[in-house]
């Protein structure tokens, strides 16, 4: 301890420049921040900041973590294929394709006018969305389609049911894209922009804040040590110093309180919420209306089958 005070001594003594004279403070003030670390500073020599700001700086935390940890979810929506399980094989499907009809359409155009045949033009394999409604949409209609296609198919009520299922994931469909892109417009990036802007903003206020502190009790520290020619500017180093303190934590009182008062992010969350009743709205009542149809068909289906045993 003695090394760091007489280092901190040698430095504050040196007939120093304005820029040198920065650097020796903040050589000091990492040495500050270093003993206190390694509990060489007693707490009583640490400069006590308002309560005030110290119950902002708590509250400013955990707003910060509570957007953090919701984005870390609700990130999720800027990838369409976040409940699509199957998306990483057909992605690897369609990538083969897309290089086969790449190299087919290369072929075709190069080949022209040489003794090699060229082979037809062939049109692009068009994008599916990588959704869960998607999905099961599609899957509904292949399944119709195979069951309607074979021989007596158009009284098969499975197919007739799959057919009603389709179209109901269908409309769901559009209302998940319309979801997601509503949640990435009114909710995901002003969400974002507040963590960015104002948030980091105070974040920074009070890190400032920190080293006017630490500035402080380096420059007392120094006072310490100081020899009788360097008293004087060592205590108008500490005035200096305390003033730029109470400057600092005002400014960081002032910006924490504007995050903390700012209506942002409870309007952020009321448009995610907004997005999502929506899309559930409308999913229940597609499934409603369809699962009353297919309980129709169910119900005739299930009396046809028990007359058909009992002849």
């Amino acid at each position: 301890m003695d090394g760091w005070s007489k280092l901190q001594s040698s430095i504050s003594n040196m007939n120093l420049g304005q820029s040198a004279s920065k650097l020796a403070k903040g050589f000091n003030s990492s040495v500050q921040a270093t003993r206190e670390r390694l509990g060489q500073i007693a707490p009583g020599e640490i400069t006590e900041l308002p309560q005030e700001y110290k119950d902002l700086e708590a509250r400013v935390d955990a707003l910060r973590q509570a957007h953090l940890s919701l984005l870390k979810i609700t990130r999720a929506y800027e990838s369409e294929s976040y409940d699509y399980p199957t998306q990483i094989q057909e992605s690897i499907t369609e990538l083969s394709t897309t290089i086969g009809h790449g190299i087919t359409n290369f072929a075709a155009t190069n080949l022209k006018g040489t003794n090699i045949p060229a082979p037809d033009p062939i049109a692009p394999v068009p994008a599916q969305h990588k959704t869960l409604p998607h999905a099961l949409g599609r899957a509904a209609t292949n399944g119709a389609t195979m069951l309607q296609g074979a021989p007596g198919g158009n009284e098969d009520k499975l197919g007739r049911a799959l057919g009603l299922y389709a179209g109901a994931w269908d409309t769901i469909s559009s209302a998940r894209i319309q979801q997601d892109d509503a949640i990435q417009r009114q909710y995901l990036q002003p969400w974002q922009t507040t963590l960015a802007t104002s948030i980091n903003v105070a974040m920074k206020a009070r890190q400032a804040v920190r080293a006017s502190r630490l500035e402080l009790d380096a420059a007392k520290q120094s006072l310490k040590t100081a020899s009788p020619a360097r008293q004087e500017q060592a205590k108008l180093d500490i005035e200096n110093a305390e003033d730029d303190l109470v400057q600092k934590t005002e400014v960081a009182i002032t910006l924490m309180k504007t995050v903390l008062e700012n209506p942002e992010p409870l309007k952020n969350l009321n448009e995610l919420i907004k997005a999502q009743l929506v899309y559930f709205a409308s999913a229940a009542e597609a499934l409603s209306s369809t699962q009353g149809e297919i309980e129709d068909l169910s119900v005739a289906a299930e009396g046809e089958y028990r007359k058909s045993r009992d002849h």
